[in-house]
């Protein structure tokens, strides 16, 4: 019954993001495919759990090359506790001025755009990304509950929530609690919802920018599965494509 009930909210909050976000994440598109089109990047980031739009974006089968992930492994939880581990991320993230640091590895430029995933859209780390993004020039979409954007306070010292610092505010349609499924007798929900609705927005975002792009002329470098049958070193030239496009600017 539970994980019936957790599919049909899923399904509801998919459906919810396909009927209200729709406009948002065509002119998101649009946006990305420019910057791609004009030699620009397009960045991802996230942090802690929201880091899992941004691993399946690219390298990703069906994806391609245009996307550049920020990462930054002290931002990404790989243990529970200790070193690595959740306590440290979750102070991290809240720090101010660390994203600034995290910048200085990478040359952001007016024609590049960003896309930056946080369900709460409160922590310092997504909102300062935002605001540095900004300030050099680049257009910024996000993906945050924007129902805990309407009724949380600001924590960051500048008064602004993610959604505040971006260009194009795209809802993820999914409750601030994040978990989905009451059950009787315990005052805690389970089963979260933030990342297969971040996910899912990230694949529309791939399959719009991906449309577009083909309609312009401009054909991305895609990975793709093994089992489709193209040449065996197919994904090892778009691999050679994507260093060049991370290390290299075209004029």
């Amino acid at each position: 019954m539970s994980a019936e009930h957790y599919l049909a909210r899923i399904g509801e909050i998919i459906e919810t993001i396909r009927q209200t976000q729709k406009e948002k994440i065509e002119r998101a598109g649009e946006v990305f495919a420019r910057s791609i089109r004009d030699g620009g990047r397009v960045y991802l980031f996230g942090s802690g759990h929201s880091v899992i739009p941004v691993l399946d974006i690219f390298p990703r089968y069906g994806s391609f090359v245009g996307f550049l992930p920020i990462y930054d492994p002290r931002l990404m939880w790989f243990n529970v506790v200790g070193p690595g581990g959740a306590r440290e991320l979750l102070w991290l993230e809240r720090q101010e001025g660390y994203v600034r640091n995290i910048l200085l590895s990478y040359g952001l430029e007016p024609r590049d755009s960003i896309l930056i995933f946080s369900h709460g859209g409160l922590n310092a780390a997504p909102v300062e990304m935002a605001l540095e993004a900004r300030k050099q020039g680049l257009t910024v979409v996000s993906v945050s509950s924007l129902q805990n954007h309407r009724q949380a306070r600001a924590t960051h010292s500048s008064g602004k929530k993610l959604a505040d610092a971006s260009d194009i505010a795209i809802d993820n349609c999914v409750p601030p609690e994040d978990a989905l499924v009451g059950i009787e007798g315990v005052p805690e929900k389970f089963a979260a919802g933030s990342t297969v609705a971040a996910v899912s927005i990230a694949m529309a975002l791939v399959a719009e920018v991906g449309s577009r792009l083909v309609r312009e002329g401009a054909k991305p470098p895609t990975f793709v599965s093994p089992n489709v049958g193209l040449p065996p070193d197919h994904n090892e030239q778009v691999f050679r494509a994507y260093e060049q496009f991370a290390t290299n600017r075209r004029g």
